[in-house]
């Protein structure tokens, strides 16, 4: 089953003291992007949730937000007061002001309040580990979903290819008939005497050049594969890529081989569809 590289997934726990909130975002990239945003408090611990998104994304452009919101009575800021009696003194030095005034003034300058650092609770960082397997658990589900909808459309464009490759069997007859009348009529209008024999090998040669048998049997088992490994149980899209690719190179050898022109625009047909494929396996995990 294969899987979207775009979803999002967002978890939020209440703590006595604490809202915690985690939003998870990813689009299509060809490998791991990753980029974090988490109150610096936090920073010791962002390559071990790093470590567990990456393990369970795996690939894509992921941006990943943690907010911690206080909602208790707690504080890390504190009044810095031999700073803020600092400010008074020097206010009170220069001007007539009344003592609620100094002290409103004083408030706002700068390093008036001071934070300080916490450790970081165990309990409450198990708290932000599960929130984070929660989101993950609700992205994985988007990117499943709309893996089912690539797969869908996958599996009717592939059948579309597999129909016009049919059509590609009828018209092979006639092209080789055209093919040979048209030489047999460009020998007759030289006007000249053959060896039948010896002319007769000769198209038998130049036939040779144009078969495309094949190419029309590794391009039905590159379909057959395609389809079989969008059914396995890993979503493996470098390696429906590398399919697509064998798949449009025998398309493109059977089209410089055609040279009929109702083949051609089966040719032409069966292009446009594997490059809707190629278009959306740049979204699949």
């Amino acid at each position: 089953m294969i899987q979207s590289m775009t979803g999002f997934g967002k978890h939020v726990v209440q703590l006595p003291s604490k809202k915690i909130t985690i939003e998870i975002k990813s689009l299509n990239s060809k490998s791991l992007d990753l980029n974090a945003r988490m109150p610096s408090a936090y920073k010791e611990k962002e390559l071990q949730l790093r470590k567990t998104i990456a393990t369970a994304l795996v690939r894509g452009k992921i941006d990943f937000s943690l907010y911690i919101e206080s909602t208790g009575s707690e504080t890390s800021s504190v009044i810095n007061e031999e700073v803020v009696f600092q400010y008074i003194k020097q206010l009170n030095a220069i001007a007539t002001v009344s003592a609620e005034k100094s002290l409103e003034i004083a408030m706002r300058m700068p390093d008036a309040l001071k934070t300080e650092r916490e450790d970081i609770d165990e309990d409450e960082f198990t708290a932000i580990e599960e929130t984070l397997e929660m989101a993950l658990k609700e992205i994985n589900i988007f990117r499943s979903e709309e893996g089912q909808v690539l797969d869908d459309d996958f599996v009717a464009r592939i059948a579309t290819i597999s129909s016009l490759l049919n059509e590609v069997e009828h018209f092979d007859k006639a092209r080789l008939e055209t093919i040979r009348e048209r030489l047999e009529k460009a020998v007759s209008d030289l006007k000249v005497s053959l060896d039948e024999n010896r002319f007769e090998q000769e198209l038998i040669y130049y036939l040779e050049k144009y078969d495309i048998t094949e190419e029309k049997v590794r391009l039905k088992n590159h379909l057959d594969y395609f389809i079989t490994t969008l059914k396995s149980e890993d979503s493996n899209g470098r390696k429906l890529g590398f399919i697509c690719q064998e798949i449009g190179r025998e398309i493109n050898t059977i089209g410089s081989k055609a040279n009929f022109a109702p083949l051609q625009q089966v040719v032409v047909q069966m292009k446009d569809e594997l490059e809707k494929v190629k278009e959306q396996m740049l979204n699949v995990l």
